[in-house]
């Protein structure tokens, strides 16, 4: 089971160690063109069986969409291709922008 972490969380994390924590962006490139969260690394969802060897597995990777459903698939497809340390931001980037960045647009 794909663990959740909740937006402040994760911006715990990374304010505590920038470089221990990989935000994947799962999105589309129309979607990151209006929101996103930096750093980031973007992979639409689409290309992840293709390019998953891209992501490092000594680091934690965090997976964001939208809402969290696109990423919770992501994060769930790499756990199963054996990337140890995965999880799903949940919420997505909207929980996000409402929780812990109000400068990321928020849409729909």
């Amino acid at each position: 089971m794909v663990e959740e972490l909740e937006p402040e969380t994760v911006a715990e994390k990374l304010r505590a160690d920038p470089k221990a924590v990989l935000l994947l962006d799962v999105r589309e490139p129309y979607e990151r063109d209006l929101a996103r969260i930096e750093p980031s690394m973007h992979i639409p969802m689409a290309e992840i069986p293709d390019r998953a060897e891209e992501l490092p597995r000594d680091r934690e990777i965090v997976v964001y969409c939208h809402g969290g459903t696109r990423s919770a698939m992501v994060a769930g497809f790499l756990e199963a291709r054996g990337f140890e340390r995965v999880a799903n931001l949940s919420g997505g980037i909207d929980a996000w922008s409402v929780t812990v960045d109000p400068k990321v647009p928020r849409y729909s």
